[in-house]
């Protein structure tokens, strides 16, 4: 939603009519309201699909003939229902969906289904909740402009399988009234009102893993103690699958509300389109227009490899928001001063996790460990980026001379890790390593989008044509965490061998039987759970990859004061 619309004449249109279930939101939560309606983020949770699921007996139009919604102006016969009906006024700005007007012997009444229960008051008795009063208070305005007599008006809980009457009360009416101006006021601002601390009610918003309102209370005042968090904030497909298809000629197709893998057309793979989180193509693979279009519409990644394993791209639906972040971006990725800040806490972060891996994994002499420690805070005391980039480099040497120390399979290889290559990586360590950067890169470059960010302005890394700059700065504090560990796991499990690789002179990669080793180790590490450095609660890795993107999120809109990188013990 824009606040305001570009006419043919060059004139601007005021804001576009409201819904009704933004109203609610609203009421519920000026936060959620904001994102809904201004910023179209939506989430999922299990309540919206409950709340689908009791909408599904009203959720079938009308089937009175069109006369009769003509004579709607004129009255409800009595005993007549119309389902579904939707209904807009230019006086009110707003737009909704009645779930069920009925005529009655006195005038319309107004259904509204809900899932869940009423509110008790005082004396135990079902009242409704405020925001579905409003709710209903709105259709009764609507069908008022409309010229219906509006009797009456209840909600019928599906919890409680009854239905609460809401007395339309002029008290009622103008607080709806007000609450409309109130709500548009809100959105005109163009700044996101601030999270709710504490409260009951973000346990059950569907929005709570993009809001994050304490952690974005905190990342908003930078310093302050961080608060222990129970629980982290996880998205409801947080369990769903990622399709990796790399054998050259498959088809990826859809059958009804199924994904479908066939090769010379037998079936090798299916599964349910929801279930789906993102979509990986080695190679010579090819996609049907309806998958795609169902990967489109429900916001399912699909990114392109070449048979190597270089990341060529990746295709998405358009994004839900961001102009307001993607503004923040570039003004503030000018300022030499906060690309440099920002690239201090990033590289402080990388080469303190460079740090833990050796020290976990590694048998390196205390001067090593020292010496990390002292570049690692040396960061802090970088006058510029090139001093910066300076210090990360004499980082990098150091550890990668340490990192045979983390191979306790290497004799069994016959060869050794002698320093890192690229471009192509000549020998298997690095090209497991080339290819776990290039996933990540590829992860993060949809997190940037889903977010709202441009994946192609970075702060430290200088923006090129297809190069993903801010996804090479928010992989560098990961680099060690995922992609390296996969490496190390790999070689240390025994996993792949000499036999997983081709080596020639274009360089040194996995085969097809390496490549699904490596995914599977790449997608067993990016669901390990991990302890959020400030937070306390544990995480996936792929889910802290996000809320990291979600705090520079914030931090360019305004609403943060610092950007944290992310670090382990």
């Amino acid at each position: 939603m824009s606040d305001a619309a570009l006419r043919t004449d060059g004139t601007l249109d005021a804001q576009p009519k409201m819904g009704v279930r933004n109203l609610h939101n609203f009421i519920y939560c000026p936060r959620l309201f904001y994102y809904q309606w201004v910023e179209n983020i939506f989430q999922e949770n299990a309540d919206t699909v409950a709340g689908s699921h009791a909408h599904r007996n009203v959720d079938q139009p009308s089937r009175l003939d069109e006369e009769k919604v003509k004579e709607l102006g004129n009255a409800i016969p009595e005993g007549a229902r119309l389902r579904s009906l939707r209904l807009e006024s230019e006086r009110l700005g707003l737009v909704g969906v009645v779930d069920i007007v009925e005529g009655g012997e006195r005038g319309a009444e107004i259904v509204d289904y809900k899932k869940g229960s009423a509110r008790r008051d005082e004396h135990d008795e079902r009242i409704a909740k405020e925001p579905d009063a409003v709710q209903v208070a709105a259709h009764a305005l609507l069908l008022r402009d409309h010229g219906v007599n509006v009797a009456g008006a209840s909600i019928f809980y599906a919890e409680d399988k009854r239905r609460v009457p809401v007395e339309l009360t002029e008290e009622l009416l103008a607080k709806t009234q007000k609450a409309i101006a109130d709500a548009k006021a809100v959105a005109a601002t163009g700044k996101c009102p601030p999270p709710l601390i504490n409260d009951s009610r973000c346990l059950y918003c569907s929005a709570y893993p993009i809001c994050l309102p304490n952690e974005s209370h905190w990342w908003a005042q930078a310093g302050v103690s961080a608060p222990q968090i129970k629980a982290a904030p996880r998205p409801e497909n947080d369990d769903s699958e990622v399709l990796v298809v790399q054998t050259a000629g498959a088809h990826v197709g859809q059958r009804a509300h199924e994904i479908v893998v066939t090769v010379k057309e037998e079936v090798v793979r299916k599964l349910p389109a929801e279930q789906v989180r993102a979509v990986y193509l080695y190679g010579a693979v090819q996609v049907s227009t309806q998958a795609m279009q169902t990967f489109l519409e429900h916001g399912i990644d699909v990114a392109y490899f070449s048979p190597a394993g270089r990341f060529l791209g990746l295709a998405r639906g358009l994004p839900a928001s961001g102009v307001d972040a993607r503004l923040g971006q570039y003004r503030l990725f000018g300022e030499p001063g906060i690309r440099l800040t920002l690239a201090r806490e990033v590289i402080r972060a990388k080469v303190h996790n460079q740090r833990v891996m050796l020290m976990r994994n590694g048998d390196v002499p205390d001067r090593v460990v020292t010496r990390l420690a002292e570049l690692r805070d040396a960061t802090a005391e970088a006058k510029d980026l090139t001093a910066l980039l300076g210090i990360e480099g004499t980082a990098a040497a150091v550890y990668f001379e340490q990192f045979n120390s983390m191979l306790k399979a290497a004799d069994s290889w016959k060869f050794e890790f002698m320093g890192r290559n690229r471009h192509p990586p000549r020998d298997p360590i690095n090209s497991l390593l080339s290819l776990g950067y290039s996933m990540l890169a590829k992860e993060l470059a949809g997190v940037c989008h889903t977010v709202g960010l441009d994946p192609f302005l970075g702060f430290m890394h200088q923006p090129r044509y297809g190069r993903p700059a801010l996804s090479l700065d928010l992989m560098e504090e990961f680099r060690p965490l995922i992609a390296d560990s996969v490496a190390i796991s790999l070689v240390n499990r025994g996993e792949v061998d000499l036999s997983d690789f081709i080596r020639g002179a274009a360089g040194t990669f996995l085969n097809d039987q390496g490549r699904r080793a490596f995914w599977e180790a790449y997608f067993r590490r990016m669901d390990t759970e991990v302890s959020h450095p400030q937070f306390g609660y544990t995480m996936t890795y792929r889910r802290m990859l996000e809320v990291q993107a979600r705090q520079l999120w914030r931090f360019v809109r305004g609403e943060a004061g610092a950007y944290h990188g992310f670090t382990t013990r």
